[in-house]
């Protein structure tokens, strides 16, 4: 068995397609297929079962995988230590993030990096505050960042930024004609929301709940999966949300959308690692430059809150 083999397998059983998980491995459809054949073969154990196209993990399969993902996170935990011996010359850094920390605040940061350390790769990928989380606790991601909290007793969480939320409606909207936000009545408008899980839903929440409001109260138009389907959304006349103002400052400014004047409450933005993982340099480096670039107390790895483990 091989740690090729054991991320063919991985790749297959996550995508339940062949095809597929060549495909993001850049390698052939035959080649991929003859590592997980070779795997059955040599164990004498089926693990996956072939329905017409499809495929699907059978108990052995669904069993293996969670020790097959164990192997590989420990693997590149080694593979980690050995780059760090390099200092910050050479390796690989894999950030996570919810998608206004991805695609708003988070760029700038990485281009800093990738200018101060041009022989570091990093890659990122996004999701919710809820897949983060579960990429950074099984070792997929170094780093997560994220707009929802998180509690989770496997994971280190601090605060590392601060948001600033808006109320916005489409153009003509009831809402912008109120004089003031006391006389908005949040249950009089229908809502275009994310999904369960980000961390803008999670706002509304907290501002239904203040107002003693459930959200089974409220009419919501429809849920979609991106801010800026949320945007585009609204300003087709769906109906109002929560959002941040990184996101939607060029749609306002623009006059494509209106902010209401209700009281929203601001959230943070939050780092996420693992406690028992080895911290390496460049992940120590990373956030150092994300505290040196941000106003107010500066507590990040240096300060010995997150050591190497």
């Amino acid at each position: 068995m091989t740690l090729e083999q054991l991320r063919i397998f991985v790749a297959v059983a996550e995508r339940e397609h062949v095809t597929q998980a060549a495909r993001d491995l850049n390698l052939t459809q035959s080649a991929t297929s003859a590592a997980v054949a070779a795997l059955e073969a040599r164990y004498a154990t089926k693990l996956f079962d072939r329905v017409g196209r499809r495929i699907a993990l059978t108990d052995a399969g669904r069993l293996f995988l969670i020790e097959a993902k164990a192997v590989l996170a420990r693997a590149s935990a080694a593979e980690l230590v050995l780059a760090d011996l390099a200092g910050l010359k050479r390796g690989s850094l894999h950030l996570a993030a919810s998608q206004t920390v991805g695609n708003y605040w988070l760029p700038r940061h990485i281009q800093a990096f990738r200018s101060a350390y041009p022989g570091l790769s990093i890659g990122l990928t996004m999701g919710n505050t809820e897949t983060v989380a579960a990429m950074v606790r099984d070792g997929t991601a170094n780093l997560g960042f994220v707009e929802g909290e998180i509690d989770d007793p496997t994971l280190s969480v601090r605060a590392i930024a601060e948001d600033e939320m808006v109320l916005i409606a489409p153009i003509g909207h009831d809402w912008g004609k109120a004089a003031r936000s006391e006389r908005i009545a949040l249950r009089s408008s229908p809502w275009v929301l994310r999904e369960f899980g980000s961390g803008t839903r999670s706002i509304l929440a907290a501002m239904l709940k203040e107002q003693a409001i459930p959200m089974s109260d409220i009419e919501i138009a429809v849920v979609l999966p991106t801010n800026e389907s949320v945007l585009g959304a609204v300003e087709a006349g769906a109906g109002v949300t929560v959002i941040s103002k990184l996101v939607a400052v060029s749609a306002l400014l623009a006059g494509r959308l209106q902010a209401i004047d209700y009281p929203v409450p601001r959230r943070r933005f939050f780092l996420l690692r693992h406690k028992e993982h080895y911290v390496t340099a460049a992940e120590r480096e990373f956030v150092r430059q994300i505290d040196v670039s941000r106003p107010g107390p500066k507590k990040g790895y240096a300060s010995g809150e997150l050591a190497a483990t």
